[in-house]
């Protein structure tokens, strides 16, 4: 069998696609991103290295900035203080009932709309009008709402034999700035799930039909499979939310009543910015970031399995 110069030749003129493992070659997309990623990557790193400096200082501001080593005594203070620890309590608190709540409205919300034929166009607006709402006007709505001399939720419960100010009572105040995120950011989760449902083959539920399934056993065994990537996402993206939530319960309650609202951001707002005890709030600070650190990694690597599996 004869073989062609054109074939030798192509035989042996090295590749020029194949480089060596380990060399890569930044592409003109890469180029174009480069300086945007440089100083996402300076205005990212440069707080954080002060954060950290700042935990480890006694931060003072008569006469200018200065950082005066302080060791420990900050992340000693921080991890023997019973006050802060209520603060995580609360924090985790918060963060497990309105997850929960959205969750599981979210999800209904979006089975409902992903069954309604006619009129979507028109409810599915409405429904995800309160998450473009700004979370301070959320919170001075829900104030206003409750305020026990003119508010329309306030008059509707003394109506019903409830006198009490809702948000001056430990109990009611948490359940209040509970529901606030919730009537907010349960849009986004019922947004995201209906995404997700779009995705569900047709066909395999109109053959569970057919074998005689019921809804309940075709929604828990086929669609919330099918749907349970996505619902991580929506959980993932919460769950950062509800660690750094501040908004509502500093215009509604300040933290208060006795302290049955201070999550962990309103104990940094109120150690940086009332106290000014920068390093205090800086370990904080850090704390939330480790936290949401975690938080992401755990849901990513869920996500991760789900996948393989």
């Amino acid at each position: 069998m004869s073989v062609s110069r054109t074939e030798v030749q192509a035989s042996v003129r090295p590749d020029r696609t194949t480089r060596p493992a380990g060399s890569r070659k930044i592409t003109f997309t890469g180029w174009l991103m480069a300086p945007g990623i440089t100083l996402l990557g300076v205005l990212s790193i440069i707080p954080l290295v002060m954060l950290i400096l700042m935990s480890f200082s006694k931060v003072r501001l008569l006469g200018g900035l200065r950082l005066e080593f302080a060791g420990l005594d900050n992340w000693a203070r921080a991890f023997g203080d019973i006050e802060l620890w209520k603060s995580w309590a609360t924090t985790l608190t918060f963060f497990v009932s309105t997850l929960g709540i959205e969750l599981v409205l979210g999800v209904a919300i979006a089975v409902a709309l992903n069954r309604l034929v006619r009129g979507r166009g028109l409810v599915l607006p409405l429904i995800l009008l309160p998450m473009f709402v700004a979370p301070s006007i959320v919170g001075l709505l829900g104030r206003y709402l409750l305020d026990p001399t003119f508010g329309l939720y306030a008059n509707l419960l003394q109506s019903i034999g409830i006198t009490q100010d809702v948000l001056g009572h430990p109990v009611s105040a948490f359940a209040a700035v509970v529901l606030m995120d919730v009537w907010e950011w349960t849009p986004l989760i019922a947004l995201i799930t209906l995404a997700g449902l779009s995705g569900v083959n047709p066909s395999v539920l109109e053959a569970a039909s057919l074998d005689g399934a019921s809804e309940w056993k075709k929604f828990w065994h086929m669609v919330l499979p099918s749907i349970r990537p996505i619902l991580l996402v929506a959980i993932l993206i919460r769950s950062m939310d509800a660690v750094r939530y501040f908004d509502i319960i500093y215009v509604t309650t300040n933290g208060g009543p006795a302290d049955a609202t201070k999550i962990i951001p309103v104990r940094l707002y109120e150690a940086a910015f009332r106290f000014f005890d920068l390093g205090y709030a800086a370990v904080i600070g850090i704390m939330m970031l480790v936290l949401t650190i975690l938080i992401a990694r755990f849901f990513v690597r869920l996500m991760g399995e789900k996948e393989e599996n």
